[in-house]
């Protein structure tokens, strides 16, 4: 009978998840740290990933971490989790992911996110059997690491540590999303002041084939300088919730910007609503019955805007 011992991560332990994500993946996997071994170490060694391994008689078939973007962050994601395909079956990424938001607490951390691949639904479930509220579509978010797929998208889940919460600021939420963000608002709570903002007021940058903007605020000005961006390229937009918020969606609408959640604000207490153009729209079936619909929109958006 194989035994199983769930225990930390050690920097002997490099090699071994690094061949891990190679035996699974192959070359495909998109966080090059895992090929590796200097790179893992150095992770944990900076304070950003906080790892728990699975050992099945004496060999490492699982692994897990907390990332962290900082030391001080109070916002953690539960990330690179893999089960080797010898050990699938007994429950271990479920239980990886168990001890970790228990660890989360012990940093201080105040929630934690997670991205649950759409390829299979394995990661949706164990997400939701573990308390996760899925919020917010990343499509086309980056390379697929499954064979025979392009680009993989992405469901956003959050989870509030215990003691903690992140509510989202009292909005008037149009029709079409009201249920989605009723749905989020029982989920989350409500709070009638916004969230400070922190860092500068619109950053962008490229990442794996899609430009990421950030906006504290939509303004005319801002709206069609997006307005004017190729439509080929794959923009994921994130913007501030504050007041205001509902009058910039019907905004970025009009100008082909699917609406597609929300995701909680690295840089600060507060949330971004999530907004995407130039990705292909395509049919996914998703686990959480509010995802899948919000899904089915964003599909049509896509459609009508190529179309």
């Amino acid at each position: 009978m194989a035994k199983t011992l769930l225990r930390r991560y050690r920097i002997t332990d490099a090699p071994a998840v690094s061949g891990l994500f190679e035996a699974i993946y192959g070359t495909r996997y998109p966080q090059p740290h895992v090929y590796l071994p200097c790179m893992i170490n150095q992770n944990h060694s900076d304070g950003r990933w906080h790892s728990l391994v699975a050992e099945v008689n004496g060999q490492i078939r699982g692994h897990a971490t907390l990332f962290r973007r900082s030391g001080r962050s109070s916002l953690a994601e539960l990330a690179l989790t893999v089960v080797h395909p010898d050990a699938r079956g007994q429950n271990i990424a479920t239980q990886l992911g168990q001890q970790l938001l228990i660890h989360a607490q012990a940093l201080d951390c105040r929630g934690v996110t997670i991205k649950q691949v759409t390829h299979h639904p394995y990661t949706q479930r164990m997400a939701a059997s573990l308390g996760f509220h899925s919020c917010g579509l990343l499509p086309d978010y980056a390379a697929s690491p499954f064979e025979g797929q392009d680009r993989e998208s992405i469901v956003v889940g959050h989870y509030d540590i215990e003691g903690f919460r992140r509510p989202l600021p009292a909005l008037a939420w149009p029709t079409d999303c009201g249920e989605l963000m009723s749905h989020l608002e029982e989920a989350f709570g409500t709070t009638d002041k916004a969230a400070p903002w922190s860092g500068p007021k619109v950053h962008v940058e490229h990442a794996s084939g899609r430009y990421d903007i950030v906006l504290k605020e939509l303004d005319d000005n801002l709206l069609r300088q997006l307005e004017r961006l190729p439509v080929q390229w794959l923009v994921s937009l994130r913007l501030r919730l504050a007041q205001g918020f509902p009058g910039s969606l019907s905004q970025l609408a009009d100008v082909g910007f699917a609406f597609t959640g929300i995701v909680p604000d690295e840089r600060s207490e507060g949330w971004l609503g999530l907004f995407h153009r130039g990705y292909q729209p395509s049919t996914l079936t998703l686990h959480c019955p509010h995802m899948q619909r919000l899904q089915d929109q964003v599909r049509q958006v896509g459609q009508m805007y190529r179309g």
